[in-house]
């Protein structure tokens, strides 16, 4: 099934079975709009069952990578409205986060110059971060007189850095730079501006040369442990691994490793 989108871009490297979404508003540093919202919830949601994807990578158009809410589109339409209204919205924005954990293949952050407010969060909802030097990030929510408990950001930042950083970047909601976010853990990798995109697709093209099943189970039972407690965790992992032992990469592992070659996964 072919993905279309009209509120950013979408390219899919089928050679290299990789998909890259890039939000493409950079006259507002890529600022998210209603539409915005739910094309990515849906685009992600469709990712997860797309033939021909293995792995994905996330980025922004410009000098941003995400701005967060668009001031105008989004913040000052909000002004006016019920409590109902105001849920649908913020269910709106949960919706994003969990479609991009749920998705099962790796996605991969390209983070250059701005990550703000929603952007934050989206950033840290991906499975790697790939920063460029000048990445400066910030969850801005407090600043606007909005909790620091937003869009999941306080299940997922303190599983990233701990819950000590978490409340230090959720509390004051103050920018902070590549250097410390990466010595915090926040960030993967810090690479020249220049070299951004080209690393996160590096890291994703990897990813996507690897065992699909058994990615796309790491990355649910990162998320499903967290309400375990370690007896469940021990059954859960077993009974998976089980699976993972019936999957045909697992053979072709042991025969590459025979062979000394390569595996070739699929």
């Amino acid at each position: 099934m072919a993905i279309a989108t009209r509120s950013f871009r979408y390219e899919h490297d089928r050679e290299r079975a990789l998909a890259t979404i890039t939000l493409e508003r950079p006259e507002r540093l890529n600022a998210l709009t209603f539409e915005v919202y739910e094309e990515l919830t849906r685009t992600f949601e469709a990712l997860d069952r797309e033939e021909g994807v293995r792995a994905i990578v996330l980025t922004g158009a410009g000098r941003a990578f995400c701005s967060g809410g668009d001031v105008e589109e989004i913040i000052g339409r909000l002004l006016d409205r019920s409590y109902e209204e105001l849920l649908a919205f913020t269910r709106l924005t949960c919706a994003l986060v969990l479609a991009i954990r749920r998705c099962r293949r790796p996605v991969v952050a390209a983070l250059n110059g701005t990550v703000a407010g929603a952007g934050a969060v989206i950033a840290a909802a991906c499975d790697f971060r790939i920063a460029a030097e000048d990445a400066r990030i910030a969850f801005l929510f407090t600043r606007v007189g909005l909790s620091g408990a937003d869009m999941g950001a306080c299940w997922l930042l303190p599983r990233l850095v701990g819950l000590g950083h978490a409340t230090e970047l959720l509390m004051t909601g103050e920018f902070i730079d590549a250097q410390r976010a990466y010595q915090i853990g926040l960030y993967h990798r810090v690479v020249p501006k220049e070299q951004t995109l080209a690393q996160a697709r590096a890291w994703a093209e990897r990813l996507a040369a690897g065992p699909s099943f058994a990615l796309a189970i790491t990355k649910e039972m990162l998320d499903r442990e967290a309400a375990m407690d370690l007896a469940s965790a021990l059954e859960a992992e077993a009974q998976i691994q089980a699976a993972c032992m019936l999957d045909a990469n697992f053979r072709e592992a042991y025969e590459a490793f025979r062979a000394r070659r390569q595996p070739v996964f699929r």
